[in-house]
């Protein structure tokens, strides 16, 4: 098939688009990526640290991560791929337990040992398991007290998930933590120690260079550019509308978020298939980035199982990535998923930081705000979908009612949860889709 004629138009310059982008422009087509920030990578975005280049959001990769290890070998730039060990804990009644190997389950003094080996034992029970939709009809609450009783449950697991779900917590599904487990248990060095990957120069630096690949073989991409709607003719997108101006495509893919895409087609389809899309729940985020003159401790991954404190996870991202990469400066994020209708979501970024100073002086009794740099928050609308029982039911499928447009989003990621791995597989995934119908 000649496709040298053919154009496609991307809405969305995250990894899912880039993604896309690459693989179509390899079989031929005249691509352009339209994304409405100023920089590619969407939720992966960076600001400046100091001269150098830092993620909005906290990102890492696992050392399974194929899918996104396979792209960057392709671009010929595996030798940016950094993997280090890393150090996970848990905050719980005022203490900071490591967690990062799988003998640190047996010193964790909150539960009797006989609790300590359940909780260890669902390693083991958690490989066993082969066929995901075994669990679909299970919440994770359900799944875990079947497995290692109701007190490692409340103990370990339940704090962690209402920290991060909220009034969520209970309806999630066992297959979406499941596969947390399954891919975080998987991603251990020699040492049995969990071990991470990075980009060097970070995660922008990776979609700078998915960019630069698309338009080697001429495609245009354009950011600070919005879509507002389509122009659709006899079932099939003639052009789409955006803040630079009226574009055409004889393909057009969106990676946004399903209730933006909900907004760009709810004039051209049914209302029961908008509605569809704008059935699955999301979370957003809000993270206060705290850029320190010294580290708070020597741990990277903090799970913290305190109601009392705000934020679900303290990740001291120089303790992955050296702070010589930030001239020195040791970095740490706090994390919140919540509603937007929580009022934490709409304080100012200076409200914010003082608001979760004095949980962290609580956390880190050593910690004084003299060690503070500089601080910056950034929110995510749709930062987490809401994997429910049977959600394969919910998710759409990438071919849409409309001829030539199709959707690749974070949501339908599934049974793994969204990341920038799994954003190149959906990529990669709606360009074989296209190719298999055209």
């Amino acid at each position: 098939m000649t496709t040298s004629h053919k154009t496609a138009l991307i809405i969305g310059g995250g990894f899912t688009g880039l993604a896309a982008g690459i693989e179509l422009a390899e079989k031929g087509y005249q691509v352009s990526v339209v994304e409405k920030d100023a920089e590619l990578g969407g939720l992966a975005g960076t600001f400046d640290v100091n001269g150098f280049k830092l993620e909005k959001f906290y990102h890492h990769w696992f050392n399974s991560d194929i899918h996104i290890m396979d792209m960057i070998k392709r671009l010929g730039l595996q030798k940016n791929i950094m993997l280090r060990p890393t150090k996970t804990g848990m905050y719980f009644t005022n203490q900071i337990f490591r967690l990062s190997k799988p003998l640190d389950v047996l010193k964790f003094t909150p539960l009797s040992l006989f609790n300590r080996l359940r909780l260890g034992w669902l390693v083991f029970q958690v490989k066993k398991i082969k066929d995901w939709r075994q669990l679909e009809s299970l919440t994770v609450k359900e799944w875990l007290i079947s497995l290692c009783g109701k007190k490692v449950y409340e103990t370990v697991w339940e704090p962690l998930l209402i920290g991060k779900f909220g009034l969520f917590a209970e309806d999630i599904s066992a297959v979406w933590f499941w596969k947390k487990l399954a891919l975080r248990g998987g991603s251990r060095g020699k040492s049995g120690s969990e071990e991470l990957a990075y980009y060097s120069g970070g995660f922008s630096a990776l979609a700078d260079a998915m960019g630069k690949a698309i338009e080697q073989k001429g495609g245009t991409i354009r950011t600070n550019t919005v879509v507002s709607d389509l122009v659709v003719n006899e079932n099939k997108v003639y052009q789409v509308k955006t803040s630079a101006g009226d574009l055409t495509a004889d393909i057009v893919i969106a990676t946004p978020a399903l209730p933006i895409i909900a907004n760009i087609t709810k004039n051209h389809l049914s209302s029961s298939y908008v509605d569809k899309l704008r059935r699955i729940n999301y979370l957003a985020n809000v993270c206060l980035v705290l850029v320190l003159k010294q580290s708070l401790s020597n741990t990277y991954w903090l799970n913290v199982n305190d109601p009392n404190f705000p934020f679900v996870g303290v990740i001291e991202h120089t303790n992955f990535e050296p702070a010589e990469s930030y001239g020195g400066r040791h970095i740490v994020y706090l994390s919140k998923y919540l509603p937007t209708s929580d009022p934490l979501y709409s304080m100012t970024e200076e409200e914010i930081y003082h608001f979760a100073l004095p949980h962290l002086k609580r956390m880190f009794p050593e910690f004084s705000e003299s060690w503070v740099i500089d601080h910056h928050v950034w929110r995510a609308e749709y930062a987490q979908p809401i994997v429910e029982k049977h959600y394969s039911q919910l998710v759409p499928d990438i071919v849409t009612p409309i001829k030539n447009f199709y959707i690749a989003t974070m949501a339908q990621v599934y049974p793994e949860d969204r990341g920038t791995n799994y954003a190149i597989r959906e990529g990669q995934n709606v360009v074989n889709k296209i190719l298999e119908m055209n």
